[in-house]
């Protein structure tokens, strides 16, 4: 007996290593070895294997002892796909199948008990990998021919069965064969509306100029963005129609993020390599590991290795877990991902246009206009509290109107006079001066005339917690003057 050596490949994260498949048959104790660091699905195919080819017309050594290598013996191999170079080994060290016909091939593809194919996922990665080393032609299952193709100067066999590779091996004629099962991960499901986003435009939006305008720099320059507006003023319709204005793909940005994509198993071999700027809207609820990539078993990509060179929308964003936006901040920073395990580091591109969106706090849900962004909201508290300090207007400049004493300051080399002291507090304001149309501004003065009224019925106000042995009562706390209100400036009281 012989031995004889086909290849495959075999994937870890976005890089793909080739891996020689060595069978020998020898005399000895009946059996089947594998041996290479195979992890557990891959450990089951040799048992698919004899069955398959048994199964395919063709002969299995049973009453010889096979052994399988998976060289090189230190590198982690995983993956199904390997099934197929295991049996065209095994049938040209028995001499089935020429072994020359397998030199400068890569065979990627799963077996099924009766001999046929399945699709595997992250052909075209593999096939990258395959002819960065050297392989020239490659054999896949026939629903992934396609996708294989993409690779420039690659020749590419699409077979339906063990069969069929074993005839065009020998030069026979190529038999037929059941169509092969479409992947688990094809689209199964379709609803009205999926394609809305392919017909949206950026000039649908009228108005809007100053948005349109940003986003056009954040376009032009690649620069992250972060939308604060009130429900519906059109934060997500914006960014919807951001990708619209990207330019197409370069062609090795396709067939990189092609190569992504058929790595997650999302990939449609039917539409072709990926020419536009993909765009992603994950919900606020997602996973650290659906957005950054990882998962059990092998590493898979994320959200934002999907969406590399394209548009990745972050909606309601201060709802998302606090550990998914750490695990963000590396990726902006450095336009990649890495992550790393016990046996493995896996680093992915991620250099894609981050934009994110939020809505103002619940205290901006009383505006009585939806054009009010939080910015004015903000404004017109701070001008609020400005009109409730003493010797300040509405507006927040010193105030002309001469019903309003100001307080007045204590002479030169005089001791500051005690927080108790009455003369010291500025006269109450007219009602018409005071900001009463203001939940803060309404609650200050209900605790002023709560205090006012203790200290006139002689009744000790209510004391202040605090974390000290000693009370102090509120009249005895340092009162706080706002910066711009007049006062005193001078040091405290001790």
């Amino acid at each position: 007996m012989a031995t004889a050596t086909a290849h495959t490949v075999t994937l870890a994260g976005a890089l793909g290593h080739l891996v020689d498949v060595e069978v020998d048959i020898s005399s000895g104790q009946a059996g089947i070895t594998l041996v290479g660091r195979a992890e557990a699905s891959l450990r089951e195919g040799p048992e698919r294997v004899r069955m398959a080819i048994i199964n395919s017309g063709l002969q299995w050594p049973a009453s010889y002892r096979t052994t399988i290598l998976l060289s090189p013996a230190d590198l982690q191999k995983s993956g199904t796909h390997v099934d197929l170079a295991i049996a065209v080994a095994a049938l040209a060290a028995d001499g089935q199948v020429p072994a020359d016909g397998l030199l400068g091939t890569a065979f990627v593809g799963e077996l099924t008990l009766g001999g046929g194919l399945r699709p595997a996922t992250g052909v075209l990665p593999m096939v990258l990998a395959a002819a960065e080393r050297g392989i020239r032609r490659v054999v896949v299952p026939e629903p992934q021919a396609e996708e294989a193709a993409m690779v420039p100067g690659m020749t590419v066999l699409g077979f339906r069965s063990l069969g069929q590779v074993a005839a065009e091996l020998r030069g026979d004629p190529v038999p037929a064969a059941p169509p092969v099962a479409a992947a688990s991960g094809a689209h199964l499901l379709t609803w009205r509306g999926d394609q809305r986003l392919d017909e949206l435009d950026l000039a649908d939006l009228a108005g809007m100029d100053d948005e349109k305008y940003s986003l056009e720099v954040a376009a032009a320059g690649g620069h992250a963005m972060m939308l604060d507006g009130p429900k519906g003023v059109g934060k997500t319709s914006l960014v919807e129609r951001l990708p619209t204005i990207l330019p197409d793909l370069t062609a090795e940005e396709s067939l990189e993020l092609t190569a992504i994509h058929s790595l997650a198993g999302t990939l449609d071999p039917a539409l072709g390599m990926i020419t536009r700027p993909p765009y992603s809207s994950p919900h606020h609820d997602a996973s650290r590991a659906s957005l950054i990539g990882g998962g059990s078993g092998s590493v898979k990509p994320g959200e934002l290795s999907k969406t590399h060179s394209g548009v990745i929308f972050l909606d309601e964003f201060p709802l998302f877990r606090a550990d998914v936006i750490e695990a963000l901040r590396q990726p902006l920073e450095s336009g990649e991902i890495t992550v790393a395990r016990r046996e493995e580091s896996v680093t992915l591109p991620a250099r894609g246009l981050m934009v994110l969106a939020a809505n103002p706090c619940p205290a901006a849900s009383t505006a009585t206009s939806p054009s009010t962004t939080a910015a004015s909201a903000t404004r017109s508290s701070v001008a609020a509290i400005g009109a409730s300090c003493p010797g300040r207007s509405s507006t927040g400049s010193t105030s002309s109107d001469t019903s309003v004493p100001a307080p007045t300051r204590p002479p030169t080399g005089s001791s500051p006079p005690s927080p108790r002291s009455r003369s010291w507090r500025a006269s109450p304001r007219p009602a018409s001066a005071r900001p009463s149309d203001t939940p803060v501004a309404t609650g200050a003065s209900t605790a002023r005339s709560r205090l006012r009224g203790s200290r006139t019925s002689g009744a000790s106000p209510r004391p202040v917690r605090s974390s000290s042995a000693t009370r102090r009562t509120a009249a005895d706390s340092v009162p706080v003057v706002p910066s711009g209100c007049s006062g005193w400036r001078g040091p405290w009281p001790t």
